[in-house]
């Protein structure tokens, strides 16, 4: 069995490994993947692959010890890069913008998120955000998005958590963002669908190529459904939470609930190219399980006909029982970063096994774990990872830095597990903007 102290030692290894690669110009960088050529890349201050991710990671560093002054330097560094920007940024993303920002000043428990706050409200038009990068043909001008990785429900958990922060400005923005998600909802014979792009600037698409949708976390239904639970929760509406509730209806219609599980398809219409199922935070039932946990926090009591903690372990028990984390065939399982792979999947069963006590949630952690041990490139006291992209040439893709595709994130989750096996189920679980009703 591996011991706490194995993946403790791996997860400072790869830590190690992300310092090395720190660099500063106008503040710290990181490169997307090693080796780099150039200077910083475009998302350069983002949660995803920049270097607001680390702080992510450094909040789980104090959560074991002090930081070095390296990475006292590095912190200070994030938060004057983020903070340099609030005033003129349009960008607003979970992932590279405003929302993200939120998460990396609370990371840091750092000033700024009142200025975030401001800046998201003073770019929100009537209708909400704009999108410059969804161009015509493809869409009209001034398209929006429901969901909640770049759009209206991303900006609505921002608001959530910088409301949960005492942030003066937060309430208002998500009772804002809200009540625009509430006017994109479409009804359907079960309840009500949020898809990625609103009707309004698809129903000419729509026409010519049927209902395209990505129903799962990142880009779809689970997330913007979720949004709406937690926001009615803390905003004591209970209209938000209805909504929540009928999203959830809509949602378990699309999915397979057979064997006690729950899967809900990556896309629908299923695309040829790629796995019909996923079981990863963006497009799976890691991320959807995130939905039903918001929904108990809502108070919500049955989706049809199953309490939100039954659907809860049906998205587990799918995870568990689907092959993961073996690469059984090309295309499966290529990834063990936070965003598409192991790392993602393991920090979700760590939340269940924290709040609920479950021993197969601890377990299949520590199965995970031992997947990354066995998959790391260890040189040293440096550790990082290689996925794999099997439709290329060469299949073995260049070792990731960041937060959700690279050995940053992977450390984060080695550092908890070893944690939680040391100090067990009351040992404090980082809380992030997306995470913070799924911990004790």
């Amino acid at each position: 069995m591996t011991t706490p102290e194995t993946y403790a030692d791996l997860g400072a290894a790869a830590w190690r490994w992300v310092l090395d690669q720190v660099r500063w110009d106008d503040g710290p960088w990181i490169p997307v993947s090693v080796p780099h050529e150039g200077g910083p890349p475009e998302d350069r201050d983002g949660m995803h692959s920049g270097i607001g991710g680390l702080a992510h990671v450094l909040a789980e560093v104090r959560e074991s010890r002090g930081w070095t002054d390296e990475e006292q330097r590095l912190a200070e560094g994030i938060a004057a890069r983020i903070r340099g920007n609030l005033a003129t940024t349009t960008m607003y993303s979970y992932f590279d913008g405003l929302v993200s920002d939120l998460g990396v000043l609370a990371a840091l428990e750092a000033d700024g998120a009142e200025e975030a706050v401001a800046r998201l409200e003073e770019i929100a038009a009537d209708d909400g955000w704009e999108q410059p990068w969804m161009t015509p043909p493809r869409f009209p001008p001034h398209t929006r998005i429901n969901d909640a990785t770049l759009g209206t429900a991303g900006n609505l958990l921002g608001a959530v958590w910088a409301h949960r922060h005492d942030t003066p400005g937060a309430a208002d923005l998500a009772h804002r963002a809200a009540d625009l998600l509430l006017a994109e909802g479409e009804p359907t014979e079960a309840g009500t669908n949020w898809p990625f792009v609103p009707l309004r600037f698809t129903e000419e698409l729509r026409a010519e190529h049927g209902d395209e949708q990505m129903p799962n976390w990142s880009h779809g239904l689970a997330g913007i459904a979720a949004a709406l639970a937690v926001a009615g929760a803390e905003l004591d509406r209970a209209d938000l939470v209805a909504a929540a509730r009928s999203g959830a209806e809509h949602l378990v219609t699309l999915g397979d609930a057979g064997d006690g599980g729950f899967v809900v398809p990556h896309v629908i219409p299923p695309d040829p190219d790629t796995e019909e199922v996923t079981y990863s935070w963006c497009h799976g039932p890691t991320g959807t399980s995130f939905l039903f946990a918001a929904l108990e926090h809502a108070g919500v009591e049955t989706i049809a006909g199953e309490t939100p903690a039954q659907w809860h372990r049906r998205c587990l028990r799918s995870i568990r029982t689907s092959g993961v984390p073996a690469r059984l065939r090309p295309g499966f399982w290529d990834n063990d970063g936070r965003c598409c792979g192991t790392a993602g999947v393991g920090d979700v069963f760590l939340d269940a096994w924290q709040r609920l006590g479950v021993e197969d949630d601890l377990a299949f952690a520590q199965v995970l774990g031992d997947a990354l041990v066995e998959r790391a490139i260890v040189e040293g006291d440096r550790a990082c990872w290689r996925f794999t992209e099997h439709r290329n040439d060469d299949p073995l893709l260049p070792p990731g830095v960041g937060w959700m595709q690279g050995a940053a994130g992977i450390a984060a989750y080695l550092l908890r597990l070893s944690r939680v096996l040391r100090e067990g189920r009351t040992t404090p679980a980082v809380a992030r903007l997306d995470t913070w009703w799924n911990l004790p």
